[in-house]
């Protein structure tokens, strides 16, 4: 197919670089002048900032921590500081460079674990930035600007390549993996989009193309991703590990084989310099644009880094923007900011004309967007397990304006309906809460969280919880218990949490803490905060109905555990924003 397996050196010479000095290099170098004064280091522009020391006057040790793909590329712009013993402020920079996957290192800033080894990070997508920034009690991070980039697209092995009429005819990212889908036509798979920039980002653009084509409800963007779990690898890497090698025979048609993935230009590029000709991809780029990864350069903890370590820092995100560390990211199949034509790098990744290489993303994916396809990829691949607990106080025999039905009835029929929307996998169970329901205990459990298949007797465990919310009546001047529910109800949520499976904890009331004699709402805070474990999340999800309630409290309340408050006027409204409330924790717990 014309590819050689060797990578391109068509980028001209790593020392020299007739073109002038471009306004993208100028601001990145002006951007990473601000941060250092920002951090409080008086820089001085020194004639060796930018150039090359004749020698050291000592040292100074900067650890990178490196998402696998660009890792290399980064050891070999570290080996050229080496080699040509550049300096900063006449130290010697002594740079080490460790892979480790994104998601791992965004879990371990999130939770404040240890970073002491590495003062500077380099996510493969911005999306990992976000991603901690979203905890205040995260290692802060700072993101300098980007360096490189490499935008996303489905390879195929050559033989299910050409039944797509590749390189000739152009898809949407619907109609791609839709036809790829289509009658098991060809095996797609894809990485964890909870673990994997790629694959979140390629998700949210089908998630965001299947709505513009009018999958109001996210049925069909649902039905993709449990298409897409069914041969999801758990990061990019094992991803890659997958495809078949094409020519073989055996593999392209061993049904454990892939032979198509969703992958960065840059993976593709960096397969096919490996495997040759003999098992390269051919890529499609999406003609409604092709999501990218970005790679922020990234300092940790900004305040704590001595000034000679943010000096080094910026000595060597300066270089990565000069003409030898373009042409070193180019030559392992990154795009640049001054890359002329990426002709070259796409030819290597498998792409050719007329597939729109050169075409962005006409609309990257709001923070919004990310945010709602990573909930409902959680709850679409992930089986729930959701302790629900209804008030049953007096009040919630009120009639709701215009509607002539209680709040009690209409929460009902609310709840039921999203009911219906989980699987025999899912756990559910139902509580309901007033005062002295039970002795003195503000709350009694109906039904116990059991898989929503699980039979017993005649009937299953959604027809118990059917009957169950269906019999919900309010009690007759029953007051609301609502801070010793919540805390029992929580702490038996933590307590039964399941691996692998959504936990959350629901609770709908319609008024405000009524028990005079109840723990204080500081005091259910405190605890709640106790009980809550980054490691085991349960969000609690709490939703005042009408006009008695409190918004801020229950705010306050969910916030302890990392959930959730809401405020609806209308019971009815409770199915929509459970499960957009689900969604949107599915998204946090990841």
């Amino acid at each position: 197919m014309g590819r050689h397996s060797s990578m391109p050196d068509g980028y001209g010479s790593a020392t020299a670089d007739p073109r002038p000095r471009s306004r993208g290099r100028t601001v990145a170098i002006a951007t990473a002048l601000v941060l250092v004064v920002a951090a409080g280091t008086a820089l001085a522009i020194r004639s060796d900032l930018l150039g090359i020391g004749d020698g050291c006057d000592g040292s100074v040790s900067l650890g990178v921590m490196a998402s696998p793909d660009v890792a290399p590329a980064l050891r070999d712009a570290a080996d050229r500081v080496h080699e040509q013993k550049i300096t900063s402020d006449g130290n010697c920079l002594d740079i080490t460079v460790t892979a480790s996957e994104s998601y791992k290192v965004a879990e371990t800033l999130r939770r404040q674990g240890d970073r002491s080894d590495f003062q500077v990070w380099v996510p493969d997508s911005s999306l990992w930035i976000k991603r901690v920034t979203q905890n205040s009690k995260a290692v802060p991070v700072t993101a300098a600007g980007t360096f490189a980039s490499s935008p996303i697209g489905v390879g195929m092995v050559p033989s299910a390549a050409k039944s797509f009429g590749w390189p000739n005819k152009t898809y949407s990212w619907t109609e791609l993996t839709g036809a790829a889908m289509e009658g098991d036509a060809v095996r797609l798979g894809a990485a964890d989009p909870a673990r994997s920039a790629t694959g979140l980002l390629a998700l949210t653009k089908l998630s965001a193309a299947a709505q513009k084509s009018g999958d109001g409800d996210g049925t069909e963007a649902a039905a993709m991703a449990k298409v897409l779990a069914q041969r999801t690898s758990d990061n990019d890497g094992q991803l890659m590990d997958t495809v078949a090698r094409d020519s073989s025979g055996t593999e392209a048609g061993n049904p454990r084989r892939n032979e198509a993935l969703i992958v960065s230009e840059q993976a593709a590029f960096t397969h096919n310099a490996e495997v040759g000709d003999d098992g390269a991809l051919d890529l499609f780029y999406p003609k409604d644009g092709s999501p990218a990864l970005d790679y922020p350069f990234s300092l940790v903890d900004e305040s704590a880094l001595t000034t000679d370590e943010s000096r080094a820092a910026l000595r060597f995100m300066t270089l990565l923007s000069a003409p030898d560390g373009r042409s070193i990211m180019e030559k392992h199949g990154f795009r640049t900011e001054d890359t002329s034509s990426p002709e070259t790098v796409a030819a290597q990744a498998g792409g050719r004309s007329p597939q729109p290489y050169a075409e962005p993303s006409a609309d990257p994916a709001t923070d919004e967007q990310v945010e709602q396809t990573l909930g409902m990829w959680t709850i679409t691949v992930q089986s729930a397990r959701i302790t629900t607990v209804v008030d049953a106080s007096g009040s919630m025999g009120n009639l709701v304006p215009n509607r002539g039905q209680s709040r009690m009835e209409v929460t009902k029929a609310s709840m039921l309906a999203a009911l219906r929307t989980f699987t025999p996998e899912d756990e559910i169970g139902l509580w309901e809460f007033s005062t002295h329901l039970d002795g003195n205990r503000d709350y009694k459990r109906l039904v116990p969280t059991e898989r929503l298949g699980d039979r017993k007797g005649a009937g299953t465990q959604l027809d118990r919880l059917n009957a169950a919310f269906t019999s919900l009546q309010p009690v007759p001047d029953g007051a609301t218990g609502l801070y010793d529910t919540t805390l029992a109800a929580y702490q038996e949520a933590t307590s039964g949490y399941r691996n692998g499976k959504f936990n959350a904890l629901v609770v709908v009331t319609d008024g405000k803490n009524e028990d005079p004699g109840s723990i204080s709402r500081s005091n259910l805070i405190s605890r709640l905060e106790e009980l809550s474990d980054p490691e085991r999340p349960v969000p609690l999800i709490a939703i005042a109905v009408g006009p008695d309630t409190d918004k801020d409290e229950i705010e306050q309340i969910a916030a302890a555990t990392g959930g959730s408050g809401h405020l609806v006027n209308d019971p009815a409204d409770i199915q929509e924003v459970i499960l957009n409330a689900i969604i949107k924790a599915g998204a946090r717990t990841n």
